[in-house]
């Protein structure tokens, strides 16, 4: 039966001496006990050990039992001495593991603020293990608010230094995380939605699913916003979709159908967004989709035409209808100095609006990856390829080969190329994208990508006129492409500008069909300020420096422009001081038989509103050159009068010389008191009766009543005021025979040009025809002056007569 058993201390001294008794026996002999004992020694000092007591009623078994419990409590001593205690130590890492799991998981967006020398420590400790979970969770951290810092703090300035920094962090794995920080502060300010929008752009060239992701949780944030009626929300989604569609990310497909949905049921908050949204994305419309922009801004226009708007959103759409008038001067495509994509390396993503999207929020929270190591290998060896990482000095070594290849290759070219092979290549690639293109705006788009070297931008202006001249009539196309031209560069206005200083030089090879087109385009840039009106300054209007074919191509190119412009434009144009000061030659105030061809000129071809300054020189002429010659003559008598030596020879000379001069003076004040009379006789005056004397005028001088052979009496009503000293006979008999001799001059002449003028007064004056002889056929007895005599000279007879006579006075 099992004893049961107590352990309690007891004193080792007493159970030493329990020990030690003897039990009492029968046997033993009651002696008394000896009279002297010997003396102990003591004993050696002993630990002691707080053993149990057991409870046994047999000693032996007792004592036994309890040396055997203290050499076991003895052994457990001995091992706490040795040995670390590992309960203690597990404990300890699980009380590690859950501060870190409170730490980092309190809330969503990563934890509570950790200390930064406390979280160098927590990494430190769990970067013993890069596969824990612990360490990627801290990685995790540090990626995002990496990728959140590098996103706010981008512009325009450092942009080019921002993105390197970018791609060293993992855009794959964070990509979530990249398109929810871009987004974030894309919102909170958005006039640097241009900058984000080239941020996105340079990544979508290398990481496309980092692009398409952003734009996905544009379009899914669009519509949420829609239905919630968050004005702001859609405000900032539309302005990044609008640029992101002008950096290429996004499908042009996609602003059209934001318009479309915009448009559907116009509101005031839908119509605001819409035109928002416009002012950023017309500028690339216009130019990549004319047609549909053209039906967007006419739905613009029904929308404010029905008025069912408010009078503030009514006026939003007039100020974007003069923007689009101004061309999107404050809007433009791509901004100065985000333009860093080349087209061709861009990748368009084609989403509609109405499609299913993934937006993928999963991305945005920390998940743990089994594989994250070698994910992380795979990373940088993508970085390393974007970045050219770990290859400096290949690539230097590369370039340099790479330079010196080129040169010797430009060598090459420049042997190779004196037979003009590129620049016959040149041409018909020019003429094969002209002739492909539906319209003008698809003609410069593609005109524009043609790799052009510094030189060459006139060879593709002179293939565009060249192509307009080889048309069987003149077509617009062309000279839209021209405007178009014009108004992208300096470079091509100046290259216009050359082309027609040749064109006009050169304008006599050419037939007349293509010297038609080539002046209708040369009129349509005129007229369109395409180029400057001081190139016309190389035009010299005079008989000798022009020819029939460069005069048929002023009066084309003239009359272009008339009908564009109006001719009181083009009157008030050439009355500018620059343009005036330019064409001086054009309207030539030099010389007076200049003068006179360039008002016969400008009057046929319909501008002789243009010749009025110089009709009134032409005026003024006789009597500026009688004083100019006065004062020579005052001058030269001032001289001979000072000369005493010769007083007689000099009385005669300077007597000849003032009746020479006076009658040079008289003929030309003669000759401007008959272009004075003839212009007096356009007014509508009744017909006088040449049969009466005119006994109330002035006294008619000898020199007129005379007969001079093969002359008929003149009319009375001219008359010719006598010179003041009239030459000898044999002097005028002289000049008479040098008058007869000479030969007449054909071409633009004066006499040709006012006879015929006067003839056109005088049929309609009379109302009627006149026979080949000078009669009239219709009207004659109605109009015909009682006082007239049949017999009298015809009006043609009478002015061959008035022609011969002023020919004998010169």
């Amino acid at each position: 039966m099992a004893t049961a058993v107590t352990l309690t201390p007891v004193d080792s001294d007493r159970v030493v001496r329990r020990k030690r008794s003897r039990s009492r026996s029968s046997d033993v002999s009651a002696g008394p006990p000896p009279t002297r004992r010997r003396s102990r020694s003591p004993p050696p000092p002993r630990v002691k050990l707080d053993l149990p007591r057991v409870q046994d009623v047999d000693p032996v078994r007792r004592a036994q039992r309890e040396r055997e419990l203290a050499a076991r409590m003895a052994a457990v001593e001995l091992e706490k001495t040795t040995k670390p205690n590992e309960q203690d130590s597990a404990q300890e890492q699980a009380d590690k593991q859950a501060e870190f799991q409170k730490l980092t998981s309190n809330s969503r967006s990563g934890g509570v603020y950790i200390p930064p020398a406390r979280l160098r420590a927590m990494q430190a400790a769990a970067a013993t293990d890069k596969s824990s979970q612990e360490y990627q969770r801290l990685s995790w951290d540090a990626l995002r608010k990496s990728i959140t810092g590098i996103v706010n703090r981008v512009n325009v300035a450092n942009i080019k230094q921002v993105v390197p920094e970018l791609f060293s962090e993992n855009l794959i794995r964070g990509r979530g995380l990249f398109a929810r920080s871009v987004m974030k502060a894309q919102a909170a300010s958005l006039p640097f939605t241009p900058v984000f929008a080239a941020l996105v752009a340079i990544i979508n060239t290398k990481l496309p699913q980092v692009g398409e992701l952003v734009l996905a949780r544009l379009i899914s944030q669009f519509r949420r916003a829609f239905k919630r009626n968050d004005k702001t929300v859609c405000h900032s989604s539309t302005t990044f979709i609008a640029h992101l569609v002008n950096q290429a990310v996004a499908h042009e497909i996609i602003a059209l159908e934001t318009l479309i949905f915009l448009l559907e049921r116009p509101t005031d908050d839908s119509i605001e967004i819409a035109v928002g949204f416009m002012r950023e994305v017309g500028a690339f419309l216009v130019e990549n989709s004319p047609k549909a922009n053209a039906l967007v801004f006419d739905r613009f226009r029904d929308v404010l035409n029905e008025g069912t708007i408010s009078h503030r959103v009514q006026y939003m759409i007039e100020v974007l209808m003069q923007v689009r008038k101004d061309k999107y001067k404050d809007n433009p495509i791509i901004p100065e100095g985000l333009d860093l994509v080349e087209e061709e390396e861009q990748i368009t993503h084609h989403i509609r609006l109405e499609e299913e999207l993934q937006v993928q929020e999963g991305l945005n929270i920390f998940k743990y990856d089994a594989n994250y190591v070698e994910n992380e290998e795979k990373y940088k060896a993508i970085k390393a390829e974007i970045l050219g990482e770990g290859s400096e000095d290949e690539s230097g070594s590369e370039e340099s080969s790479e330079e010196e290849e080129k040169d010797e290759v430009d060598e090459q070219e420049g042997i190779l190329d004196q037979t003009g092979t590129n620049l016959v290549n040149l041409r018909r690639t020019i003429y094969l994208t002209i002739m492909n293109a539906l319209n003008y705006e698809e003609a410069v788009h593609k005109l524009l990508k043609i790799q052009l070297k510094e030189g060459e931008e006139i060879e593709l202006i002179n293939m565009i006129i060249e192509c307009c001249s080889q048309e069987r009539s003149y077509s617009t196309f062309y000279g839209l492409v021209g405007e178009r031209f014009s108004r992208l560069n300096r470079v091509w206005m100046e290259c216009i500008e050359q082309a027609f200083d040749n064109y006009y030089h050169t304008i006599h090879r050419y037939e007349t069909n293509r010297l038609r087109n080539i002046a209708r385009f040369f009129g349509h840039m005129f007229a369109s300020d395409a180029i400057s009106w001081v190139n016309l300054g190389c035009i010299k209007m005079n008989e000798d420096d022009t020819t029939s074919s460069s005069r048929i191509f002023v009066k084309i190119m003239m009359q272009e422009v008339t009908e564009s412009m109006g001719l009181k434009a083009v009157a008030e144009r050439f009355k500018d001081e620059e343009i005036k000061a330019a064409c001086k030659d054009m309207f030539p105030m030099d010389n007076p038989k200049n003068t006179r061809f360039s008002i016969n000129y400008f009057t046929s071809i319909g501008l002789g509103v243009v010749t009025e300054e110089m009709r009134e020189y032409l005026a003024n002429a006789p009597r500026l050159i009688m004083e100019q010659r006065r004062a020579l003559l005052e001058q030269e008598s001032s001289s001979s009068s000072s000369d005493s030596s010769d007083d007689s020879d000099s009385d005669s000379s300077s007597d000849s010389d003032d009746s020479s001069s006076e009658s040079d003076t008289a003929s030309i004040a003669t000759n401007s008191s008959f272009n004075s009379q003839r212009r007096a006789r356009r007014s509508p005056t009744p017909r006088k009766d040449y049969s009466k004397n005119y006994s109330g005028g002035p006294a008619r001088s000898p020199a007129s009543s005379r007969n001079y052979p093969g002359r008929r009496d003149s009319p009375p009503h001219r008359r010719y005021d006598p010179p003041p000293r009239r030459p000898r006979e044999d002097s005028r008999e002289r000049d008479r025979e040098r008058e007869r001799d000479r030969p007449r001059v054909d071409g633009y002449d004066r006499r040709r040009r006012d006879d015929s003028r006067d003839r056109l007064y005088e049929k309609e004056r009379d109302g009627g025809y006149y026979s080949r002889d000078g009669d009239r056929r219709r009207g004659s007895n109605r109009y015909r002056s009682p006082s007239v005599r049949r017999g009298s000279p015809s009006p043609r007879r009478r002015r061959s007569h008035e022609r011969d006579y002023d020919d004998r006075r010169r």
